[in-house]
């Protein structure tokens, strides 16, 4: 691994059981062949997972590596599940969970769309002696037995130390900053504001910036994105940085930018590393993104779970606060990556992304020139 992107060996370290292996599966739903015969006289047979993710529009990353990722470490240990997304319907969100409760979960992990919804699922779940994880995103209110995920206001703190950088490096006076909000309903885009603004709060106070349009965006739509950004460059024509909460809302704002031939000149930030977001910023019209290695996470998640469905109670070094109930939720929280031209090949090496994926076309050169072998 390349240095600040966390070990494998550190993650799995988190988490105090063993994994077992116990038989195949054949996919998204699986129960693998023999599981109950192969645990062993007088052993218990293992449970059975469910896994919700939320959609696929606020970030490709859900289906191209969570899923994946899981269903790896489900396969290699043998237990049954069921993932699915709920495609960004909340309705959808809790039949699913209903399905998966009574088709014999023992287990449910969810991403979830909202607090709301998910807090439902989750009462939903503990009343039938479920085990219940929140997964990337925290439930306020809900009161899951875990929560696995990055540490969200540093990953957000890190886009403002983005933008910071980059504008220092544009030698930029005075800059008016746009700030493009993840969606409200999600707790994820609260911390990551938290940390961007702890970081900006400092330079508008100072007066070495200029505080622009602050909005949010419903569901991290880019489509909306686009549209909220095009508004806020016609009320305030001199802004001259963008802090983008996400990798997709900051294609959205390059879209933009490129109609008024300003891409490249103003810094836009963002998070995921996937490869439209390092595409971005090996063109150069986007300064920075945030890598979270979405195989840790899930690696560090789908043990939890393991253990929870084969009956044991695993232990986490962290917890956080839930501001809502005001509960310290059991949790692991793993640490992100700033990424930058000159980086961009440590998520290459990671196997986050491909060079095949990356260097297409016009973007080989670019790739060459950033070092990606």
């Amino acid at each position: 691994m390349r240095k600040g992107i966390l070990s494998l060996t550190a993650a799995a370290a988190l988490l105090t059981f063993g994994l077992a292996a116990c038989g195949d599966d054949g996919g998204t739903t699986a129960a693998p062949d023999g599981a109950a015969s192969s645990a062993g006289a007088g052993a218990k047979a293992a449970g059975k997972i469910g896994v919700i993710l939320p959609d696929s529009k606020s970030s490709p990353r859900w289906e191209t590596a969570d899923r994946k990722y899981l269903e790896e470490a489900f396969k290699a240990a043998g237990v049954a599940y069921d993932i699915q997304n709920a495609q960004g319907d909340k309705t959808q969100f809790q039949t699913i969970a209903d399905q998966m409760i009574t088709n014999g979960a023992t287990v449910l992990m969810i991403a979830n769309l909202d607090s709301g919804t998910g807090k439902a699922v989750l009462d939903k779940a503990k009343s039938q002696g479920v085990a219940t994880i929140d997964y990337d995103r925290l439930t306020l209110g809900g009161g899951a037995a875990y929560y696995v995920s990055f540490d969200n206001v540093k990953v957000g703190a890190l886009q403002g130390e983005g933008l910071v950088k980059c504008l220092t490096d544009k030698k930029a006076d005075k800059p008016i900053i746009a700030e493009l909000n993840g969606s409200p309903t999600d707790n994820n885009a609260t911390l990551f504001k938290e940390g961007y603004d702890g970081v900006l709060k400092q330079k508008y106070d100072s007066g070495d910036y200029k505080k622009g349009p602050d909005q949010s965006v419903p569901d991290w739509d880019p489509a909306q994105a686009g549209t909220i950004f095009e508004q806020m460059l016609t009320e305030e024509p001199k802004i001259a940085g963008v802090l983008a909460a996400n990798d997709n809302l900051g294609n959205a704002v390059i879209t933009v930018l490129k109609k008024q031939k300003l891409n490249g000149k103003v810094p836009v930030t963002g998070q995921d590393a996937g490869v439209q977001g390092l595409q971005n910023i090996l063109a150069g019209d986007q300064c920075m993104t945030v890598y979270k290695a979405t195989k840790k996470e899930a690696d560090a998640a789908s043990q939890l779970a393991i253990a929870l469905a084969k009956g044991e109670k695993p232990a986490a070094t962290g917890s956080v606060k839930d501001t809502e109930s005001g509960q310290d939720v059991p949790a692991v929280l793993l640490e992100p990556q700033a990424i930058y031209f000159d980086n961009v090949k440590d998520v290459v090496a990671d196997g986050y992304v491909t060079k095949d994926e990356l260097c297409t076309g016009d973007f080989a050169d670019k790739c060459t020139e950033a070092g990606i072998q």
